[in-house]
């Protein structure tokens, strides 16, 4: 069984910065990769960040320049690193994790506030 727990989220002031965390635990072979998605008062869930397994990175176009995703594989963590916040960046954010050939999962969420 496998179980992600994040970390981090919070309210924040329009510009400011929050850095989310992700931990895996359990049976953790074959990553594909690991990512966070997240999903906004009234809209529908959407990728902000993922790290393949070779280490490649892809961004939504929302995010771009803004977000840094990362990770430790010793830590078996992932991490966000979101920069100049905006009020459409208020969401629940989710890590999602995907291991070689089947395995989907989903962390709880934390919600990141940006607001004045």
């Amino acid at each position: 069984q496998v179980q992600l727990v994040e970390s981090g989220g919070g309210l924040v002031q329009p510009g400011g910065s929050l850095r989310l965390s992700c931990t895996a635990s359990g049976s953790i072979f074959s990553i594909h990769s690991m990512g966070w998605y997240r999903q906004g008062p009234g809209k529908e869930r959407e990728l902000v960040a993922t790290v393949l397994s070779g280490g490649t990175t892809i961004y939504g176009n929302s995010v771009k320049g803004r977000f840094t995703i990362s990770r430790d594989n010793a830590k078996n963590t992932m991490y966000l690193q979101m920069n100049s916040l905006k009020p459409e960046d208020t969401a629940v954010y989710y890590c999602r994790l995907l291991i070689a050939p089947r395995g989907d999962y989903w962390g709880q969420g934390t919600q990141v506030t940006v607001s004045s």
